[in-house]
């Protein structure tokens, strides 16, 4: 008894060793470094070959944005009636099945609207239309001396597009900057043998699961909005009774490129034009909902790696006769992107689209913070109460900074307001802060001092 005794208390004093090592080494592997050879599409990557900044700014700017974690196959299901629009952008890490294209072709015959940004057109997502086809053509390939944040080199050589005609896609668009890496699209015509048996009727699409006929009620000949003699950058054309749009560089839509010329104009009129929700395609993207919940609850933590040690260590002991061994670390990764790469494309998103609100709520709501603080009273205090308190203990004129708080809260509220205006205030906030001696935190001055 006393020895079983001892081999279990041995045991779970292995156990617990486990556990404190893990605990104490544990090493969260470093992200790799973004290239555009293996770019990273995803709307939840922040580094230059994400679309994260143009996700966020369509979610703040009113417009219903989803990802979609799913197979394509569930866009018919009751939930998903609401989605008008998908969206696709290359390389996706997860190839389209037979089954999946075949019910996304399906989905976008019924009505839906598909915007594929690649520099690749696969055929099966990317159907032939009354015998009308689009193909995409590269001749420049990136690098691994690429780098996709410098949008100087990205761009070498490039001439801006000019819109080809005035049409829903190309509305409020001067140029358009991709990337020396954009393919060219070009719309090839039915063949002969297509055009003798293709009649003067509009071509029938069948729902396969209930192979209900799908009628087109427009010409599928494909549009040319925007391109040059070298081909198209990009283009449209109906499919039964939805679209199919095509953009051939998804460069223009990157945490790094959107901010170009009129790129991000382009990114909305394609998503936003056909109204309703929006949805991202991140289960080609390597996001899909496929995972065991219970995993995902733990996973980036050392719990699932404790676990799988421990069903080892037990393998291990009955194997080996108990011969401890140790785990192998990850070596450092040095991570040579800049931390305000993100911040950097956000601002620059926010000054496009004349969101000076936002930028005021931002030095607002910390500003306002610090009043109160100083006054000695409760954040949610009126704007009237902290202006006294603030004037009584110092030279501040209190009608003066209930003023300046008035007109903040009123662009914030969407007063319309210009950049000068929204740089007066700014200026008048930090007047305040100087005057009454308050600093600014830690992390705004190692910003502001990285900025120099």
């Amino acid at each position: 008894m006393r020895q079983r005794f001892t081999i279990i208390l041995t045991f779970v004093a292995i156990i617990g060793l486990l556990v404190i090592l893990n605990s104490l080494t544990y090493v969260k592997k470093e992200k790799v470094e973004d290239m555009e050879t293996e770019p990273n599409r995803s709307t939840y990557h922040s580094g230059p070959t994400g679309t994260r900044a143009l996700y966020d700014l369509l979610s703040e700017s009113g417009y219903k944005v989803i990802r979609w974690r799913e197979s394509p196959e569930r866009l018919f299901s009751e939930s998903s009636k609401s989605v008008n629009t998908f969206v696709v952008i290359g390389q996706i890490r997860i190839g389209f099945t037979g089954n999946e294209a075949e019910a996304l072709r399906e989905w976008v015959a019924r009505g839906g609207r598909l915007v594929l940004i690649d520099r690749y057109c696969d055929e099966a997502i990317v159907p032939k239309s009354e015998g009308w086809r689009v193909t995409a053509r590269q001749w420049n390939f990136p690098t691994i001396d690429d780098n996709p944040a410098d949008t100087q080199k990205m761009t070498s050589g490039v001439t801006a597009f000019h819109p080809g005609q005035p049409t829903v896609l190309t509305g409020g668009i001067e140029t358009v900057m991709p990337s020396r890496f954009a393919a060219r699209l070009s719309v090839l015509p039915p063949l002969k043998e297509e055009n003798a048996n293709h009649d003067s009727s509009p071509d029938i699409f069948y729902d396969d699961l209930k192979r209900e006929p799908v009628k087109a009620s427009t010409s599928a000949a494909p549009i040319n909005h925007m391109g040059n003699r070298e081909g198209a950058l990009l283009v449209d054309y109906a499919y039964g009774m939805g679209r199919i749009v095509v953009l051939s560089d998804p460069y223009i839509v990157t945490n790094s490129g959107i901010k170009l010329n009129d790129n991000l104009q382009l990114a909305i009129n394609m998503l936003a034009s056909g109204g309703g929700l929006i949805a991202f395609d991140e289960y080609h993207q390597g996001k899909g909902i496929s995972q065991n919940p219970w995993a995902g609850y733990f996973a980036g933590t050392p719990v699932l790696a404790l676990g799988a040690q421990i069903a080892l260590l037990i393998l291990l002991i009955l194997w080996t006769n108990a011969r401890r061994f140790g785990r192998p670390l990850p070596l450092s990764h040095t991570d040579r992107r800049s931390t305000l790469e993100f911040v950097a494309s956000m601002a620059e998103l926010q000054e496009r689209s004349r969101a000076y609100d936002l930028a005021i709520e931002n030095i607002y709501t910390r500003t306002r913070r610090v009043l109160a603080r100083h006054a000695g009273i409760d954040y949610n205090s009126s704007r009237s109460e902290i202006a006294k308190r603030i004037a009584q203990r110092s030279t501040i004129d209190a009608h003066q900074l209930e003023t300046l708080m008035r007109q903040c809260e009123e662009a914030i509220n969407g007063e319309a307001i210009s950049w000068r205006q929204s740089l007066d205030l700014v200026q008048r906030l930090r007047a305040v802060e100087k005057n009454l001696g308050l600093r600014m935190r830690a992390r705004e001055e190692r910003q502001a001092a990285e900025n120099i």
